[in-house]
């Protein structure tokens, strides 16, 4: 009875079992070297406005090859396309790790590889959670996939950045590319959850019922870009402003420290989703996600860095979850499964476009990293509110 109905619990042989297994691998990778790509760059004298144009093009290529990515998980199915997607990263890290010697070569590398990896796998994760979720209990497993997340990415920037002060960076981008190779392991221990062979079709998407959350998926890339990029670059240039490598392991701590609060929200969110509270959720947390991003510009000490960090992942874990329970119900509505997954991705990078693109615009416009970097901020503190626009129907029984 109790596997039936929460078969999230089927040890390592289960479907959720193996996908969560798989997913901690691949975000601890992922979470071991995403903090600290921009300042890598940073600190190989890469100036701000250059980093930022950079990140322009990376978040623009990866919503351009959303369409090929959905391809290759329609036809090979979701488990093949995140082992794909993982075997395609590592020449990134490798190269990145040569950032030094190579220049824009590695950064070329970097973008092709990581960005058709990052976006591949985000569309495969998607369809194959979204098709083997419990629909009764889809909030807890929402929960319990973003404790495996916030697991590696607690230890991951920890671990991670230590590397890199006490070694030196580039083992970092070395040990993320085993992990890697690890984390395709358990995705094949089973068959693939869809129809194998498929081909995408628009005809009759139902973009009436799908557009608002699309839209509001922008404005989650906006978020996403100003935590995992803008942020970092931050606290480098603003707060910590060493010139050595202890500032990967002080940023790698701030993460750690943060993301175990939200380790232990998670379970408290997925059970208020369950209780048909989402709604309610998503608009209290992206509400003080918003109030997070206007305190940012005003950080300049570690320990209010560390406050900030935490408020964040409080209200970040909290609008997540409600917003992926709602998507996974709409891909379920809209009869294209794939298809919306696509689209979500497409419009989760055009938001990181937006964040990147609005950085490059503050700086031409000054030359203060400051008053750039904290304008930014208040953009995204502005924009994110947008996510309340989305519409999802399941919340509709919920008022």
């Amino acid at each position: 009875l109790l596997v039936r109905r929460h078969f999230w619990r089927n040890a390592t042989f289960g479907e959720i079992a193996e996908l969560y297994t798989a997913r901690m691998l691949r975000m601890t990778a992922n979470a071991m070297i995403a903090t600290f790509v921009a300042i890598y760059m940073f600190k190989n004298d890469y100036s701000l406005h250059f980093i930022a144009g950079y990140y322009v093009i990376y978040f623009l290529f990866k919503a351009l090859v959303a369409y090929p990515g959905a391809q290759i998980v329609a036809r090979v199915g979701p488990k093949h396309a995140m082992l794909i997607a993982n075997v395609v990263s590592i020449p990134s890290l490798i190269a990145f790790s040569f950032l030094d010697e190579i220049g824009i070569w590695a950064l070329l590398t970097y973008t092709l590889c990581q960005g058709s990896s990052m976006t591949l796998y985000s569309i495969a994760h998607l369809v194959d959670f979204s098709k083997v979720k419990h629909d009764d209990n889809a909030g807890k497993e929402i929960g319990y996939m973003n404790i495996i997340d916030k697991i590696a990415a607690g230890i991951s920037p920890l671990v991670g950045g230590l590397i890199a002060w006490l070694i030196n960076p580039e083992v970092t981008m070395w040990v993320a590319s085993v992990l890697l190779l690890l984390a395709a392991v358990p995705l094949l221990r089973t068959a693939e959850p869809v129809r194998l062979g498929q081909k995408l079709d628009f005809r009759g998407f139902p973009w009436a019922m799908a557009w608002r959350s699309m839209r509001a998926e922008v404005a989650v890339g906006i978020d996403s870009t100003a935590v995992m990029v803008i942020w970092p670059l931050f606290l480098a240039s603003v707060v910590f402003m060493q010139s050595e490598d202890v500032v990967y392991a002080q940023i790698g701590a701030l993460s750690a420290i943060a993301v175990f609060v939200g380790l232990i929200v998670s379970h408290v969110y997925g059970v208020l989703i369950d209780r048909k509270r989402g709604r309610e959720l998503l608009i209290s947390t992206t509400a003080l996600k918003s109030l997070t991003h206007l305190m940012r510009p005003f950080v300049v000490t570690p320990v209010s860095a560390v406050m900030t960090n935490v408020l964040n992942e409080v209200a970040a874990a909290g609008y997540a979850m409600a917003f992926m329970r709602g998507m996974f119900d709409l891909a379920d509505r809209t009869g294209h499964r794939i298809v919306y997954v696509l689209c979500i991705e497409a419009a989760l990078n055009l938001g990181g476009v937006v964040a990147s693109l609005v950085l490059f615009i503050a700086l031409t416009i000054t030359t203060d990293a400051q008053i750039a970097l904290g304008a930014t901020f208040i953009f995204a503190g502005i924009a994110i509110l947008f996510i309340m626009s989305a519409r999802f129907p399941i919340y509709r029984r919920s008022r």
